[in-house]
């Protein structure tokens, strides 16, 4: 045991894509409250299947210590880091 919890916060949408801005969103409105948000770990998935998640941020690590890239899962532009208000860790 790491003696660290994870939130678990059901919060329903209509479909995947709404799921995912919703969560993006929360994700981004969270980070500003606590330094012990990680965005890049957020996922969302059916109600019926919880075990099927899909990625909501890519964070993918970014070459020279950049950070992380901010952008949605599965973007096909160049990766971004991520803003200031994000790098509060």
């Amino acid at each position: 045991m790491t003696g660290r919890w994870v939130i678990h916060l059901p919060i329903t949408a209509p479909d995947l894509m709404r799921a995912r801005i919703l969560a993006r969103t929360a994700a981004r409105v969270l980070i500003r409250l606590s330094a012990r948000v990680d965005p890049g770990g957020v996922t969302v998935s059916a109600e019926d299947q919880q075990g099927v998640r899909h990625w909501v941020f890519c964070d993918r690590p970014l070459s020279q210590g950049r950070g992380r890239c901010v952008l949605p899962a599965g973007h096909a532009s160049r990766c971004l880091s991520r803003p200031l208000w994000a790098r509060r860790r």
